[in-house]
């Protein structure tokens, strides 16, 4: 059971760690999907994350979860690899002096040091047992993220973690958007805005969930996306209705405002034809069919458009890896703002993982399974951890996943 202090339990093997990564073909054909689930506080992005790991332990299909949420005080389901299990955030926010946000990216940026482990476990059980043959591989992955979305999106390690899974496994973003509040042009422009810029920061297929499909029909906010005249009928009649300011009586609110967003959503009609869209209850469960469907869509798409481009990029870090290295390292360490002083070990301890077969959709009670701790260097310092973590893995994750280029190339 995670909590905010770190978790006690037993060691992998140092044999499991040093497992080779699977080769591209291999990734290609026998890797499970990883869903990355961000959205903004109040989206019921961890509602979500507890209803698609109820369906698929329903299906007997039994999804790998991950937790990156440090300051999650609750969860609604278990996860196999927490980080409130190797870092705590209270003590991270007390030995640096930081507020809760900055509590939240100092979490990810000290557990992005151990990322090769993180892929490591993933790796192992993605792959047939062979002491084991009945033992099913995993073929989902759940990964939850914080709430303060930005957070996660914009800091060097949300990058360095989600380039790890795009460089081993097919990776899709879920954006969670809550649908009652985009009934007015102007927040649902806001959120269209956000996800395109998730999009090109990410540069990963993904996915709008238009969440609370219970609470609000969603069709609304399809036939925007896809009728431009359904749109300028919806914002002339937000300027009638001064939605946008304006003197009382008077209507059509601010010119500015209306000649905006107006703009912006001619610019966005390229960027709705690269995305699937569903809407979905998770107080119900509609639509969980439709996103899993859509998941497989995307799956394809990073089989195919990504994938090629990743294999290449591979061949071409050798001749830049030390570089990419020294880079992300040292914005790493300027992201943190902490010199060269590491984490005192009641914040920071080594990755959790609960290899348990089915662990149950519903967080119970005091039960824990026999974990599998990772061997790590104990050497000083966080800019010292991070660098054996680096070096410990012959295949940098941070390089292999940059696809500015191809992804505009492909868009034109």
């Amino acid at each position: 059971m995670a909590s905010t202090t770190p978790a006690q339990a037993t060691s992998a093997p140092a044999a499991e760690q040093s497992t080779p990564a699977p080769s591209a073909a291999q990734a290609t054909a026998k890797q499970p999907v990883a869903i990355v689930c961000v959205g903004m506080a109040g989206s019921g992005k961890t509602t979500f994350m507890q209803r698609i790991n109820a369906y698929l332990h329903e299906k007997k299909d039994a999804p790998y979860v991950m937790n990156l949420d440090p300051a999650i005080t609750h969860s609604p389901f278990q996860a196999n690899i927490d980080i409130r299990d190797s870092v705590n955030y209270k003590k991270v926010m007390e030995e640096y002096k930081l507020g809760p946000n900055g509590g939240i990216m100092t979490s990810l940026n000290l557990f992005a040091t151990k990322v090769d482990q993180v892929m490591n476990i993933l790796e192992k059980r993605a792959a047939p047992d062979p002491a084991n043959p009945a033992k099913k591989p995993i073929s989902k992955i759940l990964v939850d993220t914080p709430g303060q979305i930005e957070v996660f999106v914009w800091s060097a390690s949300g990058t360095i973690l989600l380039e790890s899974l795009a460089s081993s496994f097919p990776t899709v973003i879920a954006y969670i958007i809550d649908t009652p509040r985009c009934g007015s042009t102007s927040t649902f422009m806001s959120n269209m805005l956000y996800a395109c810029s998730i999009l090109y920061k990410m540069k990963l297929p993904m996915i709008l969930v238009f969440n609370k499909a219970d609470a609000k029909d969603p069709s609304f906010a399809k036939e925007w996306m896809t009728d431009y005249e359904a749109f300028q009928a919806a914002l002339t009649e937000d300027e009638n209705n001064n939605a946008f300011g304006g003197v009382e009586g008077e209507g059509g609110g601010s010119g500015y405002m209306g000649g905006l967003i107006n703009s912006m959503s001619l610019m966005l009609e390229e960027f709705y034809a690269h995305l699937s869209v569903v809407g979905v209850s998770s107080l119900y469960g509609t639509g969980i069919d439709e996103f899993f469907e859509a998941v497989q869509d995307k799956a394809e798409e990073f089989k195919r458009d990504y994938q090629p481009e990743l294999d290449r990029r591979r061949e071409e870090r050798e001749k830049n890896k030390e570089k990419q290295r020294e880079r992300e390292l040292a914005k790493m360490m300027n992201s943190m703002n902490m010199g060269e002083g590491g984490p005192s070990t009641s914040a920071f301890a080594d990755i959790k993982a609960d290899d348990d077969d089915e662990p149950a959709p519903i967080l119970s009670s005091d039960e824990d399974d026999d974990d599998d701790d990772i061997d790590e260097d104990d050497r000083e310092g966080l800019q010292a951890r991070y660098e054996a973590a680096m070096e410990a893995q012959a295949d940098s994750v941070t390089a292999d996943a940059s696809f500015a280029k191809y992804i505009h190339t492909q868009q034109r």
